[in-house]
This record gives structure tokens, C-alpha cells and sequence, in this order.
């Protein structure tokens, strides 16, 4: 049976906790987590007791070592972790029937991201995938505007500096799987929103983390998105446009503080939880989709530079 937890009551805030500490978790999630109208703070959880302690002290919530005394605590998740440590968190959250807000990629593992979009579904808990550009308002002007159209294809190029010794991007998982897997969900999640989902992904690479991928959605359209995380930092920047028979058109910039498009999400996925709105398009659904294009488009990048 479904286990949805009951947020509606008495119009009590839905009690989140935090999974994870470090910079991503400091500077976007915990902000957004506190200054959402209902939502609250409540939990956090990390592998680091200081940084636990502190991000915890900072905004009023209980500090947690044990993963299972803290989702004890809470109604719903919102990770911050690497993917793979990610998706095993996620499942047992799922398990215990807590609504779920996640990081892109949900996983870099197929298996592992459908296994968890099935014990979602299983468990009837509410489930979204934070693809920033998605949460943006001037993005999602953007894209209902572009709905009206007809476009034979796009263009996303993100050319990334996270691998700059100075990027607080700098991570472990970031330099073990490189932009086809940071930054490729972000053009997938864009351009499946405006041309199609996506039918089938022919991609090459380098050796130095530049992936280029040519996607072919429903519909027909036919789009290409490049991703690096070693471009030098002066090139930092995501631009992406359809084309068609209108002509060009640009998708706004991202903007430069991720809480305001944070907290949409939260807001969203809180609607969700209640019962109020179907299912979210960024759900964990779509959140392993795109797990299978990529890790699809890994496997031709590996067996071309092997």
C-alpha cells in the first residue's frame, strides 16, 4: 500500500531533512530549505559530524550520524550527495515512505536509477529531480512560448570550468565521471522539454572530458548538446537554442543564484506530496531516463577512445 505522508493536517509544514554537507548543501539547499513558505528544516544528515553540526546550528534543525534516526525525523528528503551515494540513500528514504528531492543525475547506473524509480512508485511518495533550468521562470516562459512552435532541432553547449583547482566543484564523482554526467542532464532536461523525449543518442568524446552528443527526439527534431567540465573558466557558460522554420531562439540565461529556482522545486514537489498536482515532469521517472541516455552515450564514448 502507497505511503503518503499525511502534510495536509492542519496545514503543518512538511518536515525535510538534508542529506549531505558540503558546498552545494551549504550555499543552495539548506537556504532554499529554510525560506520556503511550507517547509521546514528539520533535519540534517551527514558523514561529517562538524560540517553536520554547523549547517544544523546555522538553521535551527537536529543534527543526525544515524541515516535512520533522521529519516525517523522527517517527511521528505533533499539530497545533496554524489549520484551513486545518492540513489542508495534515496531507496531506503523511498522505503520508509519519504517524498524525495533529488540531484541530477539520480544515479550514473541504469539499473540502480530504475530501481529507484520503481520503489518511488511502489511506495506512492512524491519525487523530483532539481534540473535547475527547469525551475527557472524565465525558462519556463521560454519554453511555453516555444511549445507553439515548430522546430526541426537545437543546439546546448555548456562549456564548464568545475575541474579548475579553485571550483568548490572540484569533486571526487565530478572528476571520476566529467561533464557528460554533471552537466549533460541539464541539456537533456531542456531539450526533451522542448523538442520530444528523447528516441535514441549517438555520441563521441576525448580523452580531456569533452563529450558531444547528437540526440534524436519524438517527433522527428534532431539536437546535439557538448558538455565539458575542463574549459578554462573565462568560457564558463551554458547557451542553448532551438531553430525551425520561425527561426532561432535562445534560451535565457541561467540565473547566478540557485535558491529562488530551489525553492520552486520545493514548492512543487510539496503540492505533490499533498495530493494537489500529478506527478512532477521532473520526477524520478524522468530522472532515470535520463540516467539511460547518458550512461548509453558513455559506453559508445568509451568504446570509440578505447
Amino acid at each position: 500500500m502507497a505511503r503518503v505522508t499525511d502534510t495536509s493536517a492542519a496545514g503543518r509544514a512538511l518536515r525535510f531533512g538534508l542529506a549531505g554537507t558540503g558546498y552545494w548543501a551549504r550555499v543552495a539547499h539548506a537556504r532554499a530549505l529554510s525560506s520556503t513558505p511550507g517547509i521546514q528544516l528539520a533535519a540534517v544528515w551527514g558523514r561529517n559530524p562538524d560540517a553536520t553540526a554547523a549547517i544544523a546550528a546555522e538553521h535551527g534543525a537536529a543534527a543526525y550520524g544515524d541515516f535512520d534516526a533522521f529519516l525517523a525525523d522527517v517527511d521528505a528528503v533533499a539530497f545533496s550527495v554524489p549520484p551513486d551515494v545518492q540513489v542508495q540513500l534515496a531507496l531506503r528514504a523511498a522505503g520508509e515512505g519519504k517524498h524525495l528531492l533529488l540531484e541530477k543525475p539520480v544515479s550514473t547506473q541504469p539499473e540502480t536509477a530504475e530501481a529507484l524509480s520503481r520503489t518511488v512508485r511502489a511506495a506512492g511518495v512524491a519525487s523530483v529531480v532539481f534540473f535547475i533550468a527547469r525551475f527557472q521562470a524565465a525558462v519556463r516562459t521560454w519554453l511555453a512560448d516555444a511549445a507553439g512552435q515548430s522546430w526541426a532541432g537545437g543546439n546546448a553547449v555548456w562549456l564548464g570550468s568545475a575541474l579548475d583547482e579553485a571550483s568548490p566543484f572540484n569533486t571526487p564523482w565530478r572528476r571520476e565521471k566529467g561533464g557528460l554526467w554533471d552537466l549533460g542532464p541539464h541539456a537533456l532536461s531542456v531539450l526533451s522539454a522542448a523538442l520530444g523525449p528523447v528516441t535514441s543518442v549517438t555520441a563521441d568524446g576525448s580523452a580531456d572530458d569533452l563529450s558531444c552528443l547528437i540526440l534524436h527526439h519524438q517527433g522527428g527534431a534532431i539536437s546535439t548538446a557538448t558538455v565539458t567540465l575542463s574549459a578554462p573558466p573565462a568560457t564558463d557558460g551554458f547557451d542553448l537554442y532551438l531553430w525551425g522554420e520561425s527561426g532561432r531562439s535562445a534560451m535565457p540565461g541561467l540565473a547566478d543564484d540557485p535558491v529562488a529556482a530551489l525553492r520552486v522545486a520545493l514548492t512543487e514537489l510539496a503540492a505533490s506530496a499533498r495530493g494537489e498536482t500529478p506527478a512532477h515532469p521532473c520526477d524520478v521517472a524522468f530522472g532515470a531516463e535520463v540516467t539511460r541516455i547518458l550512461a548509453q552515450a558513455e559506453v559508445q564514448i568509451t568504446g570509440r577512445s578505447g
